[in-house]
């Protein structure tokens, strides 16, 4: 997407989830999300009803990614979700099992996501092996653990992603225009997600700092290049 001098800039994707009304979907298009997070957790503050969700993926462009977010969904809500919302990718963040993530993946006919959650005694070796535990996953998302599901707006400690995943990780938990250059300039991550980070209220996305966002990863995109030239 950008270039300097002969370098082409690696681009790092970003997510924006959490997304609950019209304008924050036409904001988020405007900016250039690579992907959109709508939230089928019930609980969440972030949640979306069926309804809301259908209608919003209908403001969706072309090649701009409809993520649906689940956590332990029965087979019920599962079934409601992809019979009646148009979803590009599942992401599943709760206790789901490799295979039952796939049974849903399989009978929706979609690529999927799954959540690690990472906490103050997780190694780095453990993530290893949850990244081969999970290997038929799309995408493996790297968030904080928490008490709560869906994130809680939390940073884990970076140094612990093996080099082997980093390049290939979506990095989530607690990234903000504060933090997230030094993220990318740190694990060179396939892509960034963030949803607490662009708010100005729990669940209310603010506008100016979803730009800001994108900036910083695009600002910090470049700057990496402009190293990786030299």
């Amino acid at each position: 997407m950008f270039f300097k001098s002969d370098c082409h800039v690696r681009r790092t994707r970003v997510k924006l989830c959490g997304l609950c009304s019209e304008e924050d979907v036409d904001w988020a298009v405007t900016l250039g999300a690579d992907a959109i997070g709508l939230v089928f957790y019930p609980p969440s503050l972030r949640y979306v009803s069926i309804e809301l969700a259908a209608a919003l993926v209908r403001r969706v462009p072309a090649f701009i990614s409809v993520v649906g977010l689940f956590v332990n969904a029965d087979d019920i809500l599962f079934e409601r979700v992809i019979n009646t919302v148009p979803l590009g990718i599942l992401q599943f963040h709760g206790d789901e099992t490799p295979q039952r993530c796939k049974t849903l993946a399989d009978r929706a006919k979609l690529r999927w996501l799954r959540a690690l959650h990472v906490g103050p005694d997780t190694r780095s070796t453990d993530l290893i092996k949850l990244t081969r535990h999970y290997g038929c996953a799309t995408g493996l998302l790297l968030d904080t653990l928490v008490d709560e599901y869906g994130g809680g707006g939390e940073v884990f400690d970076w140094s612990l992603i093996p080099l082997e995943i980093a390049h290939k990780a979506i990095l989530s938990g607690g990234l903000n225009i504060k933090n997230v250059s030094n993220a990318i300039h740190q694990i060179r991550p396939y892509a960034v997600d963030v949803s607490s980070g662009i708010e100005s209220a729990k669940g209310v996305k603010d506008y100016t700092k979803m730009a800001a966002f994108i900036a910083a990863v695009q600002a910090a995109d470049m700057a990496w290049s402009a190293i990786e030239s030299h």
